[in-house]
């Protein structure tokens, strides 16, 4: 992969410098910003009834939060502290007490008046739970009981009608390996992970245009470069501590380029507490703002190609890397050929952004001696979303900004857990170290010891969607175990997934706390289990990074939860119990012995069975991927992909909608109000032109509907571009189309058009104009 280590952390700037700052009013007073010392006060009044256990978490273990990979208070890229607002958030699932038996088994129906934020609250899962149609409460069961029920099922069924999904939380390589290995003992390839919602389009297209999905470099390579690039990714938010990172970087004259719909203010302006002098004055971070439209980032990054091949014409070698293209590269021939053809009309159009303005950025890329691209899910919750990945991988390669120091293409991860899911193979297209193919399905059948099922698995949303299929077919879900996880807020259109969840048969909820989805009938029972945190979790246990940093997280003395079991236990005593005859093939005798078998199964993972104590750390594949230009493609060379342009299409007076996170951990609110613009979880972000036009007055009521659901809220005049709204997510996710999915990664479609009208039109037409969305037919709900 490469020869280059990771050089360790760097040193912050001492002096300060005012040309950063945003104000010279201390502690942004009178601004709207995240409060950090009262969140920060809020935390440890919170978690004061554990205030030693939640210390020796924050002081020794690896944040569960995002995947930047702070373990302690350091990271490997700055010297220092690192704390953010979402860790300390995220502190309480860890620390807080379980649930009292009288709120725990009282009547569901009080349980469902609950938001998943309420239910989040009363405390953890303490015990297996049980409750069957008809049953009004939950009734306590043991350990053996809800095995033995598990295991019974399993082996009434098909595999195929089995499907697994673990999500981001918390969760340990060691966790997500055991799935996947169990999945397959029990004959199912139907396992998915919470990446299938979030990046997978970014691996999938980096594997076909580079030959390796994670990101090629690493967070340190900020620092330094000419330009740092965020599209369609507001870190700042997201990512909290990272607003360190683009600090130094500022610091160190790199300029940072944001391009979302959507003028975030938390890239414009941040206050970072760890860093006094922007603590107390807040650093300017973006030095531009494309808006571009939603969806329409293809036609953008053909637009720059096309300036680009214009200046090669006047001047050859003023805007494209020939060196590099030539001796590493692939297709530039069809590549420009395609992006020539286009119209600039036809550019504009899709991208919302003007000819000049593309010149802008092409200009800037071209006279840059290196770059980092970073993006997130403004880039792969499309339908075309591992095309607009291969689009910044052209950009990079066509610019050599591949596998040096400073250079690379960044997907960043908005949990800890995540990048490991798939390179553990917890996913329906990967197995342990490589694809789902026959040359490395006999390479892990050789380690495993079993046979593989050869069939082809299904995403977690096909999975869901296959409960409505007819009794008789053969790949009908009948047993949905889900690990953490809520489907009717993380999924399109949750009046629809809630038929599906309602749909299977048995449903395991393995889980730390209960959720909305939990409380849903199933046909025949659900089961709950509990499980520890990654922090209770004995022998510890690992959890890779976005820039493929693989730490260890030990095993935090003190606090337990009831009869709460290692989430890879559970899953192997099932297994044993549905192959007794086989149990010694699926047996591990501790969290040490998995990342022995891991290290065999994964090459790249070669040295996990090294990290046993607190700080222990390696970076699979060195600090550079493609590391001069070499991809681990079969010719060694990465691919320029020819990317058509996505149809947009919306008719007079729609307009395009996408989903916004607040004060949020992926689906755990945190806060109704979003601490960056003060806009409410129900206020629909439109442009005051817009609004204008459709004689909508600010905080106005309105409606935002289309064939696939309404959402009732009030409008906000916010900075975005014309023709685009914004709702939260996950409540506008009733407008999102169910059943519409990405070609090859199969992530579901998060954008759609709506009509958005004034409250009292919506109603006074309703009747005569609107017509509410039937059912459909059970053939066409099924993709």
């Amino acid at each position: 992969m490469g020869k280059s280590l990771h050089e360790g952390p760097m040193k912050l700037p001492k002096l300060p410098d005012p040309r950063y700052w945003v104000s010279w009013v201390p502690f942004g007073l009178g601004k709207v910003k995240p409060k950090h010392v009262r969140e920060t006060a809020k935390a440890v009044w919170d978690n004061k009834d554990n205030l030693s256990y939640a210390g020796r978490i924050l002081t020794k273990g690896v944040c569960d939060g995002c995947a930047l990979g702070v373990a302690g208070l350091k990271d490997q890229t700055l010297t220092g502290p690192h704390l953010c607002t979402t860790r300390l958030n995220v502190l309480r699932l860890n620390t807080m007490p379980a649930i009292k038996d009288e709120v725990l088994l009282r009547d569901v129906k009080e349980l469902r008046k609950l938001s998943s934020s309420e239910l989040r609250e009363l405390g953890r899962i303490p015990y297996p739970l049980s409750r069957k149609p008809g049953q009004s409460r939950f009734e306590r069961i043991s350990w053996d009981d809800a095995f033995g029920k598990i295991a019974a099922k399993i082996k009434s069924v098909d595999p195929k009608q089995l499907a697994l999904f673990l999500t981001a939380r918390g969760m340990t390589n060691e966790s997500y390996y055991v799935a996947g290995k169990v999945a397959r003992f029990l004959g199912s390839n139907n396992i998915d992970n919470s990446s299938r919602i979030c990046h997978s389009p970014s691996k999938t297209a980096l594997k076909r245009s580079i030959g390796v999905g994670a990101s090629t470099c690493s967070y340190r390579d900020w620092i330094g470069s000419d330009v740092l690039l965020f599209w369609g990714s507001v870190a700042a938010n997201n990512q909290p501590v990272s607003t360190k990172y683009m600090y130094a970087a500022k610091r160190k004259g790199t300029k940072i380029i944001m391009i979302n719909p959507h003028y975030e203010p938390s890239m414009e302006k941040y206050w970072i507490p760890s860093i006094p002098e922007s603590a107390l004055f807040g650093t300017k971070l973006a030095d531009d703002v494309y808006q571009v439209n939603i969806g329409g980032d293809i036609a953008f990054m053909n637009g720059i190609m096309k300036h680009w091949f214009v200046m090669e014409e006047r001047e050859r070698g003023s805007a494209i890397d020939h060196s590099f293209v030539k001796a590493h590269t692939n297709g530039l021939a069809q590549l420009r050929k395609h992006v020539e053809k286009q119209s600039w009309e036809a550019l504009e159009r899709s991208a919302g952004i003007s000819k000049s303005r593309m010149l802008e950025l092409a200009e800037l890329l071209a006279n840059s001696k290196s770059a980092v691209f970073v993006w997130s899910m403004g880039l792969t919750q499309h339908r075309f979303g591992t095309d607009n990945i291969s689009q910044v991988a052209n950009l990079a390669m066509l610019r050599g900004f591949i596998g040096r120091k400073n250079c690379g293409l960044m997907p960043i991860r908005g949990h800890s857990g995540v990048q490991g899911a798939g390179e553990m193979g917890a996913d329906p297209f990967v197995l342990p170290g490589g694809e789902f193919d026959d040359i490395n399905r006999k390479r892990v059948e050789g380690v495993w010891k079993f046979e593989i099922p050869r069939w082809q698995g299904d995403t977690v949303g096909v999975s869901l969607e296959n409960a409505l299929l007819h009794e008789g077919h053969k790949q009908k879900t009948k047993v949905f175990y889900t690990t953490g996880g809520n489907f009717l807020e993380t999924m399109p259109n949750p009046d629809y997934v809630q038929k599906c969840l309602e749909n299977v048969e048995l449903r395991i909820h393995q889980d730390i706390i209960l959720n909305t989805s939990a409380l849903v009938d199933a046909k025949e029972e659900v089961i709950i289990l509990p499980s520890m945190t990654r922090f209770e979790q004995p022998g510890g246990g690992t959890s890779t990074s976005t820039e493929r940093m693989v730490y260890f997280s030990p095993e935090i003395k003190g606090h337990r939860i009831g009869q709460a079991r290692p989430e890879w236990q559970i899953y192997v005593d099932i297994a044993k119990l549905v192959k007794p005859e086989q149990a010694n093939l699926i047996e591990f005798t501790d969290a040490q012995s998995i990342r022995e078998e891991i290290a065999v199964a994964n090459k790249n993972y070669e040295g996990i069975q090294n990290l046993r104590d607190t700080g222990d750390v390696f970076q699979w594949g060195g600090a550079y991927l493609c590391e001069d230009g070499m991809c681990p493609t079969e010719d060694g060379r990465g691919q320029l992909l020819p990317i058509e342009l996505p149809e947009l299409r919306k008719s007079e007076g729609e307009f395009f909608v996408t989903t916004r996170r607040g004060k949020q951990f992926n689906s755990m609110i945190y806060g109704k109000d979003d601490p960056f613009n003060g806009a409410d979880r129900y206020d629909v972000l439109l442009h005051k032109e817009d609004a204008g036009e459709l004689g909508i007055r600010d905080g106005e009521a309105v409606v935002v509907y289309n064939k696939h659901g309404v959402f009732h809220g009030r409008a906000r005049f916010d900075n975005t571009r014309r023709g685009n709204i914004s709702l939260y997510w996950p409540e506008g996710n009733v407008v999102i189309p169910k059943g519409v999915y990405e070609k090859y990664a199969r992530i579901p479609e998060y954008n759609t058009t709506v009509v958005v009208e004034k409250a009292d039109t919506f109603h006074a037409k309703k009747d005569t104009k609107y017509v509410e969305r039937q059912m459909d037919d059970l053939e066409t709900e099924i993709s």
